[in-house]
């Protein structure tokens, strides 16, 4: 059967691929340490669950929604970002909406499509989430890529990004803090940023908001909407339950945008997914959000305790050149190119997926190639497995990047 140019010429998850070969091989019998993981291993929250527990005697439960959401929710969702983020509520009185979808990653498909015409350029921040180049493709439009590297802790120029830009620019996609580099970027970058956009009035930024939560070290995340009000017209902001609340199998996003977006959205909804899942969704209208941060408490510590561990190991194996401070999300970058193990491959090329593969058959490691996130012969690791194996796997990684 012959398929579609659309399908042909969009990649499969790398992220997913190798969380199932991980998988695979656990069942069947192999140590396996897996880093290439994107999701906490714990369970949400109690109160959470007891929430859902609740909502399982109820009818409207296991109805349809609203294609946008149940409006109380996204009432509820909207006065909890303008609280979080320290906005005035005025603002938001008139020409705003929310609307959620099956995950983050639903939402943002969806925003795309809304906004997205053929032949619109799209700029994406190296290293961006793997998926954010496939759904700009999937609706036409042109990824322009910016890059960033290592010796800046993975942080893109703003002279960079003003150099990208060009007449058939349109959208911009910031993901802070982002993945797969386990930083935020900082609040004088966030001014310079929001000075840039003055500077290009068309221009819409989508900001991917979903790890906002997720900071074991200080200062917070910060948005240049947040510096400048006078920028949120042109912004979507866009979150999820499924880190915060340790529940990626729930599939629960949404954007907060002008309420224009937000009929586009529901419109592309109403006839691919209709509402999204009603259960979570009246779930998450009871529950209290103040849980959020006692719950993320013991997270953060077990995060902040794994990325220590990684600059130790790195520092006591003369690897210290090749570490940056992660501070938020849980992922890690790691630059081959500039290890001993590299020097038997060649530069000019990339190498991440061969990298990898000896990784996973050596050494029984699962990461995720850092060519899917925008930056060659580069990985990304995961920083939430429990303690012992993480450090087992770290020193294993150490020692094969110390080969010369």
């Amino acid at each position: 059967m012959l398929l579609s140019s659309r399908v042909k010429g969009i990649s499969d998850s790398i992220t997913m691929k190798l969380n199932e070969k991980a998988i695979q091989l656990t069942e069947e019998g192999k140590v396996i340490y897996n880093l290439s993981g994107g999701q906490l291993p714990i369970k949400p929250s109690q109160e959470f669950i007891e929430k859902i527990h609740h909502q399982l005697n109820f009818l409207k439960s296991y109805q349809y929604s609203p294609s946008a959401g149940f409006p109380a929710l996204r009432k509820k969702l909207m006065n909890h970002f303008i609280k979080e983020r320290k906005l005035p509520s005025e603002i938001f009185e008139n020409d705003w909406d929310v609307c959620l979808s099956n995950g983050s990653k639903h939402t943002l498909y969806n925003v795309l499509g809304t906004l997205i015409d053929p032949g619109d350029e799209v700029i994406l921040l190296a290293p961006y989430w793997v998926s954010y180049p496939e759904m700009v493709k999937f609706w036409g439009g042109i990824p322009t890529v910016v890059k960033s590297n290592v010796y800046d802790a993975f942080v893109p120029a703003i002279d960079d990004i003003k150099k990208a830009m060009s007449p058939r620019t349109k959208v911009l996609i910031i993901n802070s803090p982002n993945n797969p580099s386990g930083v935020h970027y900082s609040e004088a970058w966030m001014r310079d940023f929001a000075a840039f956009m003055h500077e290009h009035p068309d221009l819409v930024v989508i900001s991917d908001e979903v790890y906002s939560d997720i900071t074991y070290f200080d200062p917070k995340p910060s948005y240049f909407y947040q510096i400048d009000h006078s920028l949120l017209p042109r912004t979507i902001m866009v979150q999820a339950i499924s880190k915060t609340l340790a529940a990626t199998g729930l599939r629960l996003g949404w954007a907060i945008a002008p309420s224009s977006v937000v009929a586009g959205m529901g419109k592309i909804q109403s006839q691919t997914t209709s509402g999204p899942n009603s259960l979570i969704q009246r779930a998450l209208l009871d529950f209290d959000f103040n849980y959020l941060e006692g719950f993320l408490i013991p997270v953060k510590n077990h995060i902040r305790q794994n990325a220590a561990t990684l600059r130790e190991k790195f520092r006591e194996a003369g690897l210290g050149h090749c570490w940056y401070q992660s501070s938020s999300a849980f992922y890690y970058m790691i630059d081959f190119s500039r290890t001993p193990m590299f020097k038997r491959f060649s530069p000019e090329d990339d190498h991440s997926y061969a990298i990898a593969d000896e990784l996973l058959n050596d050494q029984g490691i699962t990461v995720v190639p850092g060519s899917d996130f925008g930056i060659p012969n580069s990985a990304r690791i995961s920083l939430v497995i429990e303690e012992v194996p993480f450090q087992e796997a770290i020193v294993k990684i150490v020692k094969y990047l110390s080969r010369n």
